[in-house]
């Protein structure tokens, strides 16, 4: 165990307390949670939740046991497909239930795990359990990631995402018909007040801006074509909800478990359909795109056919 007390700095007085960890010891704001669920921090004494709030002039004591670091396992996913590959990336369609990288709590396979294992060397850049990743995607959402293999590719794409030059192009199949059918939503996410798993729009959340078009509509439930201009955790998902449209397949955010059913889903209805941007090296605007998975055109033959 670890064990630190000092007086609450000014700057945090009235800060939550899974914030103020976050802010003070440099946790994560889910391990900060996790630490303030086991009893580990008191205020003057007193143990706090990870939504109490601190107050000027109080001592506080934060006790935690280290987490394990994740590290990269090579495990083989044959159903990981190459789109593109060069001396500087590696463009990769991901299926189902792959992570982006290795994280604690999650023992499954992994898209540095399975380049790993395929042979491939990527960038040394970034925290040692995702060298070379430069954005993520859902375990449940299938699709095109691009991952750095050399050190410059991974400075300019991490520059190129962070500035919004690559254009990512998602499809998704949500509940009902949005209103209007074209439209942006621009609504903060931040973490869920009451779920550290989850995330939600909340008013001190990141700026997040979605931009849909609907291509087909069917009884119940749309296609829609989706362009984000941000790329927040689990953006798209949160923010459909918030629109009380969904993406079908997915319970975590209020999905109807009746139209799952019927549509033989066991995730979101999400796909990183097409990706594009300008390689690292030579300039030149790239751009790939993936088929839907059979899963997801299985749902759509469904809903066609009624």
């Amino acid at each position: 165990m670890e064990f630190r007390s000092l007086p609450v700095p000014d700057g945090l007085e009235g800060s939550r307390v899974d914030a103020a960890l976050a802010k003070l010891m440099g946790f994560s704001r889910t391990f900060a949670a996790d630490v303030a669920s086991a009893g580990g921090v008191r205020l003057d004494g007193v143990t706090l939740d990870k939504s109490d709030r601190l107050h000027g002039g109080a001592w506080l004591e934060v006790e935690w046991q280290p987490k394990e670091e994740p590290r990269i396992i090579p495990i083989a996913v044959p159903e990981l497909g190459i789109v593109y590959d060069d001396d500087d990336i590696v463009v990769i369609d991901k299926p189902t239930g792959v992570a982006a990288h290795p994280s604690l709590g999650w023992e499954g396979p992994t898209v540095v795990g399975a380049l790993a294992a395929a042979g491939f060397r990527v960038s040394t850049s970034g925290a040692p359990e995702r060298q070379g990743v430069v954005h993520r995607l859902d375990v449940g959402t299938s699709g095109l990631m691009v991952v750095a293999k050399s050190e410059v590719a991974y400075t300019r794409l991490k520059h190129a995402f962070k500035e919004r030059t690559v254009e990512k192009i998602y499809h998704a199949v949500v509940q009902g018909h949005p209103d209007p059918l074209t439209g942006t939503i621009d609504a903060p996410i931040g973490r869920h007040p009451n779920h550290s798993w989850k995330f939600a729009v909340v008013p001190d959340g990141k700026p997040s801006v979605t931009h849909y078009e609907t291509l087909e509509a069917f009884p119940g439930a749309s296609l829609l074509e989706i362009h984000l201009e941000t790329g927040r955790t689990h953006q798209i998902r949160v923010h459909m909800a918030a629109l009380r449209h969904p993406c079908a397949g997915d319970p975590l955010y209020g999905a109807d478990p009746t139209l799952s059913a019927r549509l033989g889903l066991t995730r979101q209805w999400l796909h990183a359909h097409k990706l594009a941007f300008s390689h690292p090296t030579t300039g030149g605007w790239v751009q790939f795109e993936s088929p839907y998975p059979a899963d997801f055109e299985h749902a759509l033959e469904i809903l066609r056919g009624e």
